[in-house]
């Protein structure tokens, strides 16, 4: 596969092939993302993803994106867990590479990292790059699947020529528990548009707390119910939105009703998060596990008033402010940093949560994000081997998630 290069003749063009399962959620924005700026580069740009998840939202955002993708999208079938048509995909994503010529296999995710790091494709050698988004690090460690997880992952540690890294955090994971520092290395932290600093100005009648994301038990959605059900005994009627779907609705409803605040909350299908915003009063992630979550980062952005609670790479976007942060799995400290919000002056909360729009700004950049990923392409095609600096290892919190 010869290399081509860009007008000026010093960079080359890549032909990059992104490989994931599904398209939703923030490892899909990252990809649309990346994809823009790749492609606004010069850089020609293509997807594999799984052909049944993301529903017409997906298939939407997908179309969208189209123009940019000179090697267009190959949407084949993709088990979340591991399966014997595994073998299917991996060939197709394999057969795809060779007739796009591809130069950089790029997998995002644990099944998109198998597929992109394990296809066999013949010539002249692709640099397989791989970006974790938390999910089989973060799968009840120390469990037995757990353990085969991490055994997979250092396995195909041998086949990848450079982690690009979310977060510190799931860097810090890998070196726990998949065994030590990766040959080459890269945190590059998600990025925001400008657009995104702006502040969100309310909706009329908005709810007192929104959370958003996926309705399943390791958002820690049980004990966002529990703190509003102690606030209401408190004499604080709070009225809670929920947008999102997911596994565990039906559960998260009967939780409700059996609070007796059923009548507080309301629940809505995934929506664009800005219109959200404008919905809710103060934002709540009550989450058990995270890697670097774009919810927390897009209502960072925009100055939300926001709960959050102490886990992943959340402290890496709060930064200097993450001591305002909640241990998981505590509706109690839930319940209090809400009240706490409710009963400070207003204009020192628009205060203090514009500074952390600034910090955020300040550290998450979409084309800082860009270009390092591309610098990790290069990095790995050269066979440089730079030193990575000690990563951290999993709090006792994040060990017990």
């Amino acid at each position: 596969m010869a290399s081509q290069t860009g007008p000026s003749g010093a960079e080359p063009v890549h032909r990059i092939l992104h490989v994931f399962r599904a398209p939703v959620g923030g490892l899909f924005r990252h990809v649309v993302d990346l994809a823009r700026l790749q492609a606004a580069a010069g850089h020609k740009v293509g997807i594999v993803c799984d052909a049944s998840t993301g529903g017409e939202r997906g298939a939407r955002a997908l179309a969208e994106l189209a123009p940019c993708l000179a090697l267009g999208v190959r949407r084949v079938p993709m088990r979340r867990n591991p399966h014997p048509s595994d073998l299917a995909a991996l060939g197709a994503v394999a057969r795809r590479a060779e007739s796009a010529d591809a130069t950089v296999l790029h997998g995002h995710g644990a099944k998109g990292g198998l597929y992109a790091r394990l296809a066999c494709v013949a010539g002249e050698k692709v640099v397989r790059a791989y970006t974790p988004h938390g999910g089989s690090y973060n799968y009840r460690p120390g469990s037995a699947m757990h353990r085969c997880y991490m055994a997979i992952e250092r396995m195909l540690a041998l086949r990848t020529d450079v982690f690009l890294f979310e977060s510190a955090y799931v860097a810090g994971r890998h070196a726990a528990y998949a065994g030590g520092m990766p040959r080459l290395s890269r945190i590059v932290l998600n990025g925001l548009s400008k657009d995104e600093f702006e502040p969100v100005a309310p909706a009329a009648d908005p709810y007192d707390l929104l959370y958003l994301g996926e309705l399943r038990e390791a958002k820690g959605l049980p004990f966002l119910l529990h703190a509003l059900a102690r606030l209401h005994a408190e004499g604080h009627p709070l009225r809670l939105l929920m947008v999102g779907s997911g596994p565990d609705e039906a559960i998260l409803r009967t939780t409700a009703d059996a609070l007796g605040i059923a009548g507080a909350v309301a629940f809505e299908p995934a929506q664009p998060i800005r219109p959200v915003l404008a919905r809710g009063r103060i934002m709540v992630v009550p989450s058990l596990a995270e890697s670097l979550p774009y919810v927390v980062l897009e209502a960072a952005a925009a100055g939300q008033p926001l709960v959050a609670t102490n886990v992943g790479g959340v402290p890496e976007i709060f930064g200097p402010y993450s001591a305002d942060l909640v241990p998981p799995r505590d509706a109690d400290a839930l319940a209090r940093a809400i009240r706490a919000i409710l009963d400070e002056d207003p204009a020192a909360t628009r205060a203090r949560f514009r500074a952390l729009s600034e910090s955020v700004r300040a550290r998450f950049s979409l084309e800082r994000m860009g270009a390092d990923v591309i610098a990790g392409y290069a990095a790995a095609g050269s066979g440089i081997r730079p030193v990575a600096a000690a990563l951290p290892r999993p709090s006792a919190a994040a060990e017990a998630v």
